[in-house]
C-alpha cells in the first residue's frame, strides 16, 4: 500500500511548475462571470437559470467527493455496491437507471454513457472527473432537449471543467479506513499570456473501506487542458484526461447470512469480487464567432476504455462446487464529432435564436465477454464472447422564439443507428447487422408573468438505444424504445432571496427488451407509466447563510399488468435531500446535509420492500489567506443503512435449497476525513 501511495503522489506531482494564466476577455468563453454567488442576483428569466442556480449551490455547498458530483442534481440519488470503483447505480424521477440506462451523462462534451456495455446498457462511470476541476453542472429532467439524444429519458447531466485556474492548488486528505487522497492543480503558462490558458490536474485516491476484506481501492486521475484565442473570432480548446482504478468488493450479501452469524455486516460471501477499469479521453473543441449574431462550434473526441469486473450475485446457486462468480470484460475505442450552429435574429417586437447541430458516435468494441470463473483465476465457462460496432448519426434543430412574455421552443431530433455483432462462440463467418431510426419532436413553452413568477410546460419524446446483443436477438425489431413525457411547473420568487420550484410531471415508456449482462439473456419489459411531483427550495436570507431542500415523489407502474403485480422494482417513491450551509467572512464554513429515501418495492407484487434510510453528513472548514483546512463527517449519527438493495435468489455453501430475499451492500458507517489545501 505504501508503494501505491508513493506512486500516486509522484504522478500527481509530476507536472509541478510555477506560473499563472490570465483570463481571455473575448466572447462568453473565459470572460469574467457576473457575481451570482448570492441567490438574489439570479434572474428567473435567464435562459441559463438552472446553471445559475447550480453555481450558487456549488459555491455555497461545494463538491467534496466523487460521489457528491452526481448528488448535486436535485432529486438524483446514487448507490455504490462494488468497492468504490464501479459506476454508481442512479435513481431519478421514478427510474432505477441502473448505471445510466435512462439518464444521459456528459463531461466537457464527451459522452460518458457506454452503449452495449459488458455490465449494463448506458453504463456511466464518472470517476475520471476530479471534483476540484468542475466549474459547472448543467442538468435537466425529462426528455425535452433537442441536443440531448441517446439515454435522455429521465434526464441529463452535463459537467464542465474549468478553462483556467485562478490559483494553483495542492490538497491532501486522510481519514477513517486508511483513506488517503492527494490533489494538485497547476497553471503551466505565464500570466503574460493573456489569450492562452494551460493547466494540469492530478488526483490520487486510496481506501481500505469499512469491510472485513480490504477494498484496496486505488484510483489515479490526470487532466490537462489548453485553450487559446487564435484571433478575435477563432478559439480552440484541447483536453486530455486519463484514469485507472482497481479494487476489491464485498458485493451484495444476503440478509440471512448476517442474521445467522455466518458473516458480519461488513463481511462477504465471495471475497474475490472486485475489478479494474481505465479510460483515456482526448477532445478538440473549435469555436468560430462570425459576428455578434452567428457562431459555429465543433467538438471532436476520442476515448479508449477498458473494463474488467468480477461479481458473484447468487454465490452457489448454479455451481455448488466452484460458485457462481462471473467476469465481465469490455475493451473498446469511441470516436465522435459534434457540430453546432447558432443564429440570432432580431425583429420589431420579438427575437429568435435558431440552433442546429449534427454529429456521429462510433463505438469500435473489441471485446464483450461474460465468463464463469473461479476466484478470478480459473476460467470455467465462456458464456458470451463477441466483438461489435455501433454507429449513431444524428441531427437536430431548435428554435427559441421570444415575443412579449412568451418563450416558445419547438425542436426535433433525428437519430439513426447501425449495429453490427460478431458472436465468436458461434463462429459466424461474418457479423450480423441491423439498423433503426428514431425521430424525437419536442415543444417547450414558458410565460413570464412578472419578474417573480414564470410558468412553463415542457413536452417531448426521448429514447434509449438497446444493447447490440438485444438488437441481433430481436432481428432489429423494436430496438429503440421511445419515451414521452411532459412537465407543468412554475418558478416563484416570493422574496428577493428565495426561489421555489414546484412541478408535476408524467412519463410513458414503450415496450422494450433488456439484455441482462450478468446472465447473457434477453428479458422483455413491458410498458410503464410514471406520475410525479417535484418541489425545490433555495433560500439565502443573508450572504453567509444558505438553505436548500428538494422533495420528490414518483408513482411508477407497469401498464397492462394486473393491479398489485404492476410495481416497478427498486424505483424510488419518495426522496428528499437538502441542508444548511454557512460561509462566514471570517473564513469559517459549515455544511450540514441530509438525504432520505423511502422504502421501495423490490419485486413486482410489492411483497418484498427495501429498507429506507435517512443519512446526515457534515463538513467543517476554515480558510485563511492561501490556506484552508476541512473536516468531513460522514453518517454523523452512525445509522445502519443499506446503500444498494436487490431481491435475489441465492444459495450459500452447504444449503440444500435456494432462498429469495433482500441482498444488500451496507452504507458507510460514521467516518471522519481531514484535509488541508494550499493555493499559490
Amino acid at each position: 500500500m505504501k508503494n501505491k501511495l508513493f506512486t500516486g503522489i509522484v504522478i500527481v506531482l509530476l507536472a509541478v511548475q510555477n506560473g499563472f494564466a490570465q483570463e481571455a476577455d473575448k466572447s462568453e468563453i473565459n470572460r469574467p462571470e457576473a457575481d451570482t454567488v448570492h441567490l438574489g442576483k439570479v434572474a428567473i428569466t435567464n435562459i441559463d437559470f438552472r446553471k445559475q442556480i447550480m453555481k450558487v449551490d456549488l459555491k455555497m455547498t461545494p463538491v467534496n467527493s466523487a460521489q457528491d458530483v452526481l448528488r448535486k442534481v436535485p432529486g438524483l440519488f446514487i448507490a455504490q455496491h462494488a468497492g468504490g470503483g464501479k459506476a454508481e447505480q442512479i435513481f431519478l424521477r421514478g427510474f432505477d437507471n441502473d448505471h445510466g440506462t435512462d439518464i444521459s451523462v456528459m463531461a466537457d462534451g464527451i459522452p460518458v454513457n457506454i452503449v452495449s456495455h459488458a455490465h449494463g446498457q448506458g453504463y456511466a462511470d464518472l470517476h475520471f472527473l476530479i471534483p476540484e476541476t468542475i466549474k459547472d453542472i448543467d442538468f435537466g429532467k425529462g426528455a425535452y432537449y433537442a441536443d440531448k439524444g441517446d439515454f435522455n429519458t429521465s434526464g441529463y447531466v452535463n459537467f464542465s471543467t474549468f478553462d483556467k485556474l485562478d490559483n494553483n492548488l495542492f490538497k491532501i486528505e486522510g481519514g477513517s479506513f486508511n483513506t488517503m487522497r492527494a490533489v494538485t492543480m497547476l497553471n503551466l503558462l505565464n500570466k503574460n499570456n493573456k489569450d492562452k490558458n494551460f493547466y494540469v490536474a492530478g488526483e490520487f485516491n486510496y481506501s481500505d473501506g469499512p469491510f472485513d476484506v480490504k477494498q484496496d481501492f486505488t484510483r489515479i486521475n490526470v487532466l490537462a487542458k489548453y485553450n487559446q484565442w487564435i484571433d478575435e473570432k477563432h478559439y480552440i480548446s484541447i483536453l486530455g484526461s486519463t484514469f485507472s482504478s482497481g479494487w476489491n468488493a464485498s458485493g451484495q450479501i444476503p440478509e440471512r447470512a448476517v442474521e445467522e452469524g455466518i458473516i458480519s455486516r461488513w463481511g462477504s460471501i465471495d471475497p474475490t469480487e472486485g475489478g479494474s477499469t481505465s479510460r483515456t479521453n482526448l477532445a478538440l473543441n473549435y469555436r468560430y464567432l462570425a459576428n455578434e449574431n452567428e457562431e459555429f462550434s465543433s467538438n471532436l473526441f476520442y476515448s479508449k476504455y477498458d473494463f474488467n469486473l468480477f461479481s458473484n450475485f447468487t454465490f452457489f446457486l448454479n455451481d455448488p462446487v466452484y460458485g457462481d462468480e462471473i467476469q465481465q470484460t469490455d475493451h473498446r475505442s469511441i470516436y465522435g464529432l459534434e457540430n453546432k450552429y447558432i443564429r440570432r435574429f432580431e425583429f420589431e417586437n420579438s427575437r429568435m435564436t435558431w440552433t442546429s447541430g449534427a454529429g456521429f458516435r462510433f463505438d469500435d468494441i473489441k471485446d464483450l465477454q461474460l465468463n464463469h470463473v473461479f476466484q478470478r483465476d480459473l476460467l470455467l465457462d465462456r458464456m458470451s464472447d463477441a466483438s461489435a460496432s455501433e454507429i449513431n448519426v444524428h441531427g437536430y434543430t431548435s428554435i427559441d422564439y421570444r415575443v412579449g412574455k412568451w418563450l416558445i421552443n419547438p425542436s426535433a431530433r433525428l437519430d439513426y443507428f447501425t449495429f453490427s455483432l460478431h458472436d465468436r462462440l458461434f463462429s459466424l463467418p461474418s457479423a450480423k447487422e441491423a439498423s433503426a431510426a428514431r425521430v424525437s419532436p419536442k415543444l417547450n413553452i414558458s410565460f413570464t408573468q412578472n419578474q417573480n413568477v414564470q410558468w412553463y410546460i415542457k413536452s417531448g419524446f426521448g429514447f434509449h438505444s438497446n444493447d447490440v446483443r438485444v438488437v441481433v436477438a430481436q432481428d432489429g425489431k423494436d430496438i429503440l424504445p421511445y419515451s414521452f413525457g411532459s412537465d407543468l411547473g412554475v418558478i416563484l420568487r416570493p422574496t428577493a432571496n428565495m426561489i421555489i420550484q414546484p412541478a408535476i410531471w408524467h412519463m410513458f415508456l414503450q415496450q422494450e427488451f433488456v439484455y441482462v449482462g450478468d446472465e447473457a439473456v434477453v428479458e422483455p419489459s413491458g410498458k410503464t407509466q410514471r406520475l410525479g411531483f417535484d418541489l425545490s427550495l433555495r433560500y439565502q436570507p443573508i450572504s453567509w447563510l444558505y438553505l436548500d431542500g428538494d422533495l420528490n415523489y414518483a408513482h411508477a407502474r407497469f401498464i397492462d399488468v394486473p393491479k398489485g403485480e404492476d410495481y416497478i422494482p427498486l424505483v424510488p417513491t419518495l426522496t428528499s435531500t437538502g441542508g444548511v450551509a454557512v460561509k462566514l467572512p471570517s473564513g469559517f464554513s459549515a455544511n450540514l446535509r441530509y438525504r432520505y429515501m423511502d422504502a421501495r418495492p423490490a419485486i413486482e407484487d410489492n411483497s418484498v420492500r427495501t429498507r429506507g434510510y435517512f443519512v446526515n453528513d457534515l463538513v467543517l472548514g476554515y480558510g485563511k489567506r492561501n490556506w484552508e483546512v476541512n473536516l468531513q463527517f460522514q453518517n454523523i449519527f452512525n445509522v445502519k443503512w443499506n446503500e444498494a438493495q436487490f431481491e435475489t435468489e441465492t444459495r450459500l455453501r452447504g444449503e440444500t435449497n435456494s432462498v429469495s430475499e433482500l441482498c444488500f451492500t451496507p452504507g458507510t458507517p460514521f467516518a471522519v476525513k481531514a484535509g488541508v489545501s494550499y493555493k499559490f
